[in-house]
């Protein structure tokens, strides 16, 4: 069951009339379409609905609803307040861990948030369907990543925010099995020796916080409440106040560790300065205690403990005259890559064997193709080659009027492929001839995308352009920079990235923007997606993890130099190289190292993997086969 859980804390209307609820098929402000009640509380409900602005794809949102029916002026006022409050601190975070806000208005007696929708459930919901207590792993796993965004929220400046309602069902995990903090209603920014009025939740609240003090040990506080919760089943609501020490963890549930469970009551003194000072001091015992119970190399959360580089060794290596700044092609036990010696090499993809080289008149940076025998890639000699598989002989060549850094793409008996010259090519793919070239107005660097007879593709300029298959175009876009990375599409949007420091999220019938995500520098990287999950790098050094349907990060890799080269995904695995000279392959759910291997060299090219091998090229000219 989805649900989205709406908490308030003042005094709910005793007899609210739950027919004014919303009805499914309802418009709201003639943009949110209603779909369902996911939450009710005492003073509105929580709906999933359909943003109508994106008729093109299902965008659901969470629309929190607040009727304010206080017959009380002062009431009245406070309650809108609060709601505000909650709309203009939800609209100045963001946190992987945080839902994010698109729209605040109100109608009448009624105002409402619409919100990101997480799509999962409460830890409340996810106890009450379990018979037994929840393993330890998972218990750390998410406390770690509660560790990480009550810190966030504490360090932010210029005024720190102090949750202040830390339980059970303000948790949802969403499908990604990663933490989302939710219902802001009550936070507040942090001011030393400010004091307010008792608010939180009775069993989860600190002592201090009951005579209107708040701080960010508050939520440390009730961070251990809720972790005791998780792992005794047992509801603090329903016991004396503060008497956590006389219901041990290990009473309730053996399997839990002694050293966990000393972090818990830690963070559970009655006294503030007996507990953690920070969350992050906290996270730190975490993992403290997550190390020396063995459970660390288990726990799916980037930290220091990674292989050791000089425990990666290559299967095998074969060393090119000059620089390999393109991407390997695997195909039927051969790996073929091209190299600015100006040759096309093909390897054993067992051993490494060299078994033939094609030589032209240009650097190849161009990703090969595989079709019915041949293979197809271009060169900066101006030239798209086609040559036999076996063999290496020539088959046909097109000249185009400039060097070709495009790699082709082979789709419906046709090779697509663009060209510095800035016309888009399409040629029969068995005879070479010319069926039609569309002039982009400048040169195309990024590789065609063929999908549902459209053929989508970015340009030096910033245009990105769909053509339909014969050459006519559909609609164009223009981005700010130029578009090198290639595109992709998942679920009737297609992604690519720009110079202008952008990644982008298309309608690929319309080319209307469903969503941007901005990056700190450009990036030429080309996306790829798993499980709604998009990976691309940029040349801030990061490789980054976006929720495909919201842009909102997940996790971010920083590593050592610039990522020009494509991430790719493999077994739970993203591969993804550096110009610092490291292919990386990180979890892809946490982004945590699970190795790295140094190269002789920068890395600008992307993997090709196949079975329990993965194949990178590096500007040391070599090739590098490893096992994945």
């Amino acid at each position: 069951m989805d649900t989205y859980r709406i908490t308030q804390n003042l005094d709910p209307e005793p007899n609210r009339d739950l027919t004014q609820q919303l009805q499914a098929g309802e418009t709201l402000a003639g943009r949110y379409l209603i779909d369902s009640v996911i939450g009710v509380g005492g003073m509105g409900a929580v709906y999933r609905a359909r943003d109508l602005h994106f008729p093109n794809v299902v965008k659901l949102v969470a629309v929190k609803e607040m009727v304010n029916l206080a017959p009380d002026p002062m009431a009245r006022a406070t309650i809108i307040r609060n709601f505000e409050r909650e709309a203009n601190i939800l609209a100045t975070l963001d946190h992987r861990a945080i839902p994010r806000i698109y729209d605040y208005f109100t109608i009448n007696e009624r105002s409402y948030l619409v919100l990101e929708y997480v799509n999962g459930k409460d830890l409340e919901a996810i106890i009450n369907e379990r018979q037994e207590p929840l393993s330890e792993l998972q218990v750390v796993t998410w406390a770690i990543e509660l560790c990480d965004v009550l810190h966030f929220l504490h360090t932010l400046k210029p005024e720190p925010i102090v949750f202040r309602d830390m339980k059970p069902s303000n948790v949802m995990v969403n499908q990604q099995d990663h933490i989302v903090l939710v219902d802001f209603g009550i936070a507040k920014t942090f001011q030393t020796g400010q004091r307010g009025t008792m608010i939180g939740t009775e069993g989860y609240s600190p002592p201090e916080q009951y005579r209107g003090e708040a701080t960010p040990q508050a939520d440390i506080y009730a961070l251990g409440a809720t972790l005791h919760h998780l792992m005794t089943r047992r509801d603090p609501r329903l016991e004396a106040p503060f008497s956590f020490a006389e219901r041990p963890i290990r009473k309730y549930n053996p399997n839990i560790s002694p050293e966990l469970e000393a972090v818990i009551f830690k963070a559970l003194q009655y006294n503030p300065e007996d507990r953690f000072r920070t969350a992050e001091e906290m996270k730190k015992a975490l993992l403290a205690a997550a190390k020396k119970t063995g459970l660390l190399p288990h726990v799916p959360f980037p930290t220091a403990s990674t292989v050791e580089e000089n425990q990666i060794r290559p299967v095998w290596t074969f060393e090119c005259e000059d620089e390999i700044r393109g991407t390997p092609l695997f195909h039927e036990g051969i790996v073929y890559t091209g190299s600015y010696d100006n040759n096309l090499y093909a390897l054993s993809a067992a051993d490494g064997e060299f078994q033939w080289k094609y030589p032209t008149e240009g650097g190849i940076v161009s990703r090969p193709a595989a079709f019915e025998g041949h293979v197809y890639f271009g060169s900066e000699d101006t030239r798209l080659y086609v040559i036999t598989a076996r063999g290496g002989r020539i088959n046909w060549t097109h000249y185009t009027r400039g060097p070709v850094r495009s790699s082709p793409t082979i789709a419906e008996g046709h090779v697509f492929i663009g060209s510095d010259d800035g016309y888009l090519h399409a040629l029969n793919a068995a005879t070479g001839r010319l069926v039609w070239s569309t002039d982009a107005g400048s040169a195309i660097r990024s590789t065609p995308l063929v999908f549902h007879e459209n053929v989508y593709f970015g340009t030096q300029s910033g245009e990105f352009y769909c053509l339909n298959f014969n050459g006519s175009i559909r609609w164009r876009f223009s981005a700010k920079r130029a578009i090198t990375s290639s595109p992709v599409i998942s679920q009737g949007i297609v992604y690519f990235g720009s110079v202008d420091s952008t990644l982008y999220a298309l309608d690929c019938k319309s080319g209307w923007v469903i969503w941007r995500y901005r990056f700190e520098k450009p990036s030429i990287s080309t996306p790829c997606i798993h499980d709604n999950l998009l990976f691309t790098g940029a040349t801030d050094g990061n490789i980054y993890c976006i929720d495909a349907s919201t842009a909102k990060e997940v996790w971010r890799f920083t590593t050592e130099h610039q990522v020009t080269g494509s991430p790719i995904f493999y077994n739970d695995s993203v591969y993804c190289g550096s110009v610092d000279g490291h292919l990386y392959c990180l979890d892809y759910r946490t982004g945590r190292l699970r190795w790295k291997f140094m190269t002789g060299g920068p890395i600008t090219g992307t993997p090709a993997v196949n079975g329990d091998k993965i194949y990178i090229g590096s500007l040391d000219h070599k090739l590098y086969a490893l096992t994945a």
